[in-house]
This record gives C-alpha cells, structure tokens and sequence, in this order.
C-alpha cells in the first residue's frame, strides 16, 4: 500500500513558514525551497535499499554499505518543480533529471502538456516527481499519466513530492494512482474558488522566478 508522509521536521516547518510569507524575496524563496526539498530528500530516500560491500579503511578490511538497487531519476513539473530539483540532487548527484512541462488552464482547471524529455531508461529507475505544489492534483495526475501511460514507469517506483498540499489534491492523486507514494511539507486547510491552495503560499512558479 502507498504511502502519504507530512516530513514535519522542524528545520522544514520553520523554512516553510518563511517562503509562506508574502514579504519573502525572490532570491529567499527560490534559496529556501531548495533547502526544503534537501532536507526533504532525507525522508524520500528513507526506504532505498542498501547492499554489503567490502572496502579497506586505513586499519582494516571491513563490510559496509552502499546504495543498491534501481538508478534514480528526478522529474520536476514545469516550471515550479525546477525549484526543487538542486536540493534533492545535492543528496543524490548521479540522478538523471527529466522534465515534463505542465500547465494549468485557468478557466477550466485542466491540465496542458506542453514539454516531455526523459532519460531513455527512465522506466527501470526510481523516479521522484517533484512540484511544490499539490492543489487539485490535476498536473500531477496528467505527469504521472505520461509516465506510467507512456513511458512504462512502475507506479511502485514513483514518489510524488510537494511543499504543500491540499485534501483535494492528495485526495485525487492517490484515486488516480494509488501506487504512488506522496510526501509534503505541509497538508494545508483546502482549496479557494480558483483552486488555490489555502493558507498555501501563493504561486510558487512566480515567487521562485520573480515573474509577478
């Protein structure tokens, strides 16, 4: 069965609050989005499974681990997602990232495809689908569409990660796609009349890239 994960560390809680703050700049909101997605990748990469190898230290042959497994790869959903990818792969360098470009039309609240580049194995790696924001949950389930539908990614193999989600959202992603666990920062109150999240932080594609 799926997981859904609040990362309630305090060190996320605390950066959260400040990029919710409409007085944020531009710079500290792209900076600290990053670090939350970091300190988020310590959650997300919990259950990787590890592997016995022999090394030698300076002393003595020892047995130890490494990382074993399916290769990584992150995906954010354009634009917004960009915002966290250099935090998660600061943990995890050798990911491959993929991109899908996804965009909200405002009158009816569906989901627009308008870019998809992958890695060409991308289905026999662990994939992390990152957006900061989980509202409707309509762009996530078109993403995870493409890559389950199209790319024959497992959805087993998929972790959906956000900043912030709504009920609604999480509640439509995990009917889509029950396989696919999801972990937020935050699992905010619900959604207004334009389907933005509430308290939420606003749109987090602009505040990253200064673009309103």
């Amino acid at each position: 069965m799926s997981k859904f994960v609040v990362v309630d560390h305090p060190l996320i809680q605390h950066k959260l609050t400040i990029i919710r703050d409409k007085e944020t700049s531009t710079k500290a909101f792209r900076e600290i989005t990053n670090e939350i997605a970091m300190l988020m990748g310590y959650e997300i990469t919990r259950d990787l499974p590890l592997e016995d190898i022999e090394i030698e230290t300076p002393l003595t042959k020892t047995t130890q681990k490494r990382l074993a497994g399916k290769k990584l790869a992150i995906v954010p959903i354009l634009r917004a997602g960009l915002g966290m990818v250099d935090g998660i792969n600061n943990l995890i360098p050798a990911a491959r990232i993929g991109h899908i470009g996804m965009y909200r039309d405002e009158e009816t609240l569906e989901a627009v495809e308008y870019f998809a580049k992958f890695p060409q194995d991308i289905a026999e790696r662990q994939v992390f689908v990152v957006d900061p924001m989980l509202a409707t949950g309509v762009s996530a389930i078109a993403a995870l569409n493409q890559l389950t539908k199209k790319y024959n990614v497992d959805p087993k193999n998929i972790t959906f990660v956000c900043l912030v989600s709504a009920p609604e959202g999480v509640k439509a992603l995990q009917a889509a796609h029950p396989d696919v666990d999801i972990y937020t920062a935050a699992l905010d109150e619900r959604l207004n009349e334009h389907g933005y999240i509430l308290p939420g932080l606003g749109d987090a594609g602009d505040r990253i890239f200064g673009t309103k």
